[in-house]
């Protein structure tokens, strides 16, 4: 009687089960090094640039801000704004309106300055709070039509209300005042090397920026962030199951709005002037341009996008003698705020065909997800 061979148990390819914690743990650790390392460079940036970067990047700090508020509003809670840059002007100019002094010949209340700040920011979601029972009750294009009025309406306030805003000329803004610290071009030496007005806005906007991102990152991550990502993708179902979605359009909106006060704060200290031109329909777009191109319903995304938009016209600005077929504005040829807008567009052409996530999929070097509105 011959015996049966006995088969061997077959080897499983599979990892052992703390193969994924382990490479959870690693990967963990990789990010915290990044963003230590990060975080290093950026504290160390003001020490070694001149004016143009620090300037280019204090737009895209502020930009970021703006961004990041369109996106919980656009890409978390499926609202369309096209009038985001209404809110930045009210921050911008209600912050002018508080902290001057009056003395060249305008409206001013001459209040602290951090304290205008905060007000010109409540006096934005003030304003989102008075359109927010729109907000609350329209949706789609028609939301999107209804916020591009208010962006015809505050052009003619802006350029008509000449007490306020000074008209076409604008006006001066005054510097930022804080713990003693005047944020103006008066010499601070920091080790040997002196700090202007650009260097010392770079630690301001670095902790508003931080501020924002993280307040944003926890409400994406709560209960809230789920209840907007459930009216974005199915209103209906999100009324269903208990969810008020008229009152949460509502409270993004403001949300928004306040977003974008703050960034109209930071880009009126860093440009010192504010101009009516600069808060236009323009300006809305490229907001929208940020987020699309970022990656809708992302913090990260949010960032990355407002780098992109906000840093690439002052790349070709100053960089147009040698770069093919942009030119100098005014000299014939491609002006580097046209070739930027072709950049834009083709940069939206790509993402929407190819790149669903956006540029945060491939900075974080992950596969994409259909889904825009889960928080990286």
């Amino acid at each position: 009687m011959s015996e049966t061979p006995v088969s061997e148990a077959p080897v499983s390819d599979k990892p052992a089960p703390e193969a994924p914690a382990r490479r959870l743990r690693s990967t963990i650790r990789t990010r915290t090094y990044v963003w230590a390392a990060g975080a290093l460079l950026l504290l160390a940036l003001p020490f070694y640039l001149d004016r143009f970067w620090l300037q280019a990047g204090l737009f895209a700090m502020a930009a970021a801000i703006g961004a990041i508020g369109l996106n919980l509003l656009t890409g978390s809670t499926g609202q369309l704004s096209m009038g985001h840059a209404f809110f930045l002007a009210v921050g911008a100019y209600g912050y002018c309106v508080f902290a001057a002094d009056g003395g060249d010949g305008l409206t001013g209340l001459g209040l602290p300055t951090w304290l205008a700040a905060v007000l010109a920011v409540l006096v934005a979601g003030l304003a989102g709070g008075l359109f927010s029972p729109i907000a609350g009750r329209l949706r789609g294009a028609y939301l999107g039509i209804a916020t591009l009025a208010l962006i015809f309406i505050g052009q003619h306030v802006l350029f008509n209300a000449k007490d306020l805003t000074g008209g076409f000329n604008g006006r001066d803004v005054p510097p930022l005042s804080l713990f003693g610290l005047t944020f103006d071009d008066s010499e601070l030496l920091v080790a040997n090397v002196p700090f202007g007005s650009a260097e010392k806005l770079w630690y301001a906007a670095l902790v508003l920026l931080l501020g924002c991102a993280l307040f944003a990152r926890g409400v994406l991550r709560g209960r809230p962030g789920r209840a907007m990502n459930a009216i974005r993708d199915h209103r209906i179902a999100a009324g269903v199951i208990g969810v008020p979605v008229a009152r949460y359009r509502s409270a993004v909106f403001v949300l928004s709005s306040m977003y974008a006060g703050l960034a109209g704060v930071l880009l009126a200290l860093v440009f010192q002037r504010t101009v009516p031109d600069y808060f236009g329909i323009t300006l809305s777009l490229e907001y929208l341009a940020m987020i699309v191109i970022g990656g809708l319903g992302s913090v990260s995304g949010a960032v990355i996008g407002a780098v992109f938009v906000s840093v690439l016209p002052q790349l070709l600005t100053r960089y147009s003698d040698a770069l093919p077929l942009v030119s100098a504005p005014g000299t014939g040829g491609i002006a580097p705020g046209e070739a930027s807008r072709y950049l834009y567009g083709a940069a939206i052409v790509v993402v929407v065909l190819f790149l669903p996530g956006g540029l945060v999929r491939v900075a974080a070097g992950r596969r994409f997800r259909t889904d825009p509105g889960e928080e990286r």
